[in-house]
């Protein structure tokens, strides 16, 4: 049956038992008739603000039990939920709502200087918790990107804002799934899958912050089910001590998906071995919806280091070379997505215009190639790759083999000028606490030495305590490059440390 995303709430309400729980961020939780009730009153406030049918909303919100009571509540009004970071800088978040103009923004820091706000700790009083009758929101949901160029566009997700309650879930949940949420609220894949759950009439509970053992320990304490992970997530997961893995009880796993960033194939295998392929799942596809693939870990093994197949019902895909043709299977280059329903049909964008070629196939600027049993392979973003010696070097490659380092928490890997080769590859290496630099950079020729040919071994090591990746799992690695580069033409010192020696 389908039901407006608004009426989710109520629908789960008057079916499951009154104390059963929605959404738990840490001791506190929502029932599905507290979720109403509080959507309700939200609903309300916003409308007396000026909110109505047709309008943007940003949410700039933490993780938590208001965030959902806020995106029911915009459905509620028949208005679009926009997800923000809470911590926006002032000039980014600027610009972000130059292009949405949303007539409310919930949240968010207080130098943001939104036209109308409410602050993050809102409570709305003097209102009704009553049922809406309000119009359908024609969009579900419009998230936020950069990019690679550092420059924001809303991508407008032409979904309405309805569910099939008799539908099967998607991305095998099951109805009523237990579902972890680890991830921002403010990122797509986090955003879906946990609304997913709740449509489903499943249970979300979500972390204010990712922690590796917590994760665990929600896991054990909930007997949870469905979890997506970022591969950061994953490593720092499998970098505790395996007493401490070991400690918590997560055969209640049903599915671990994961998804936004490139995952090094030799940590891939551990968590195969560690729950089983049937259980490990990977989803690779941009929030335009253009097109997807998916694969489990059971094809994974037959095919290591893809991302999987495309569902020829919901899009086709092509490899396009730099002469604009198709490339035959096993060639590298440019992947490209057609929709099943067409070009067009799955999103726009506000603030930008897509890679869209004549034939209304798109790209969102990933290099691959496809096998001959049409499974697809990733390399990089084009704007990404480094030339070096008129070789090409893909930057997750290098950057999966330098996290394989016990030591190691996170790495990204850059270009910068070089006069002989055009470029050399420079790490940008974030390392345990309590590690030792010098040995971790050291070591690091011996690790390499199996997982990487010479030429693709970085030339020059830079340790950061600064975070290189945020809660879901994204950097942005032009913004560190350009940095550095800038850094090098003015001369001004960084911590460079030149390559370990060769390991015979």
């Amino acid at each position: 049956m389908l039901i407006p995303l608004a009426e989710v709430p109520r629908w789960y309400a008057e079916r499951k038992p009154r104390d059963t729980v929605a959404v738990r961020h840490g001791a506190a939780s929502l029932t599905w008739e507290e979720l109403e009730r509080a959507a309700n009153r939200r609903a309300r406030a916003f409308a007396d603000l000026g909110v109505k049918a047709g309008d943007f909303v940003a949410i700039g919100l933490p993780n938590s039990n208001a965030f959902y009571e806020t995106s029911f509540a915009v459905w509620k009004l028949g208005a679009t939920p926009t997800s923000l970071s809470h911590r926006l800088p002032r000039g980014e978040v600027a610009a972000i709502l130059e292009i949405l103009k949303p007539a409310l923004v919930v949240g968010g820091e207080a130098d943001w200087n939104a036209p109308k706000s409410v602050p993050q700790n809102f409570v709305p009083e003097g209102v009704s918790d009553e049922p809406l009758d309000r119009p359908l929101a024609r969009y579900w949901k419009a998230m936020t990107s950069g990019g690679s160029t550092g420059r924001p566009k809303i991508i407008l997700d032409h979904q309405p804002a309805v569910t099939d309650t008799a539908a099967a879930p998607p991305l095998s949940m099951q109805p009523g799934v237990r579902l972890l949420n680890p991830g921002p609220l403010y990122h797509n894949a986090p955003f879906i899958v946990s609304h997913f759950a709740l449509f489903a009439g499943g249970s979300v509970t979500g972390m204010t912050k990712f922690d590796a053992e917590e994760t665990l320990r929600l896991i054990d304490a909930h007997r949870l089910e469905w979890v997506n992970f970022v591969p950061t997530m994953m490593h720092r997961i499998w970098s505790l001590p395996e007493e401490v893995r070991n400690r918590y009880d997560v055969s209640s796993l049903k599915t671990v998906f994961h998804m936004a960033a490139p995952m090094p194939a030799w940590l891939k295998e551990k968590w195969i071995d560690w729950l089983g392929p049937e259980t490990v799942w990977e989803l690779y596809g941009g929030t335009e919806r253009q097109g997807r693939t998916v694969i489990s870990g059971s094809e994974w093994l037959a095919h290591r280091g893809s991302v999987g197949k495309p569902d020829p019902a919901a899009c086709a895909l092509r490899i396009i070379g730099e002469d604009g043709k198709e490339v035959a299977p096993g060639e590298t280059g440019e992947v490209y997505f057609l929709p099943a329903d067409g070009a067009g049909t799955s999103y726009h964008y506000l603030g930008a215009e897509p890679k869209r070629r004549p034939d209304g196939w798109e790209s969102i600027g990933d290099i691959g190639r496809l096998d001959a049993d049409g499974y697809l392979y990733l390399g990089d973003r084009l704007s990404d790759m480094i030339l070096r010696g008129g070789a090409n070097i893909y930057p997750a490659e290098v950057e999966a083999a330098v996290m394989a380092h016990p030591d190691v928490r996170s790495a990204i890997v850059v270009g910068l000028p070089d006069a002989e080769l055009g470029n050399r590859i420079h790490a940008i290496i974030e390392i345990n606490e309590g590690a030792d630099a010098e040995e971790v950079v050291d070591g690091m020729a011996a690790v390499l030495s199996d997982l990487l040919s010479r030429n693709k071994h970085p030339e020059s090591y830079e340790i950061t305590p600064v975070s290189l990746r945020d809660d879901a799992g994204k950097t942005r690695r032009t913004l560190l490059r350009d940095e550095r580069k800038r850094w090098i033409a003015e001369g001004r010192a960084f911590q460079l440390r030149p390559r370990p020696a060769t390991v015979e």
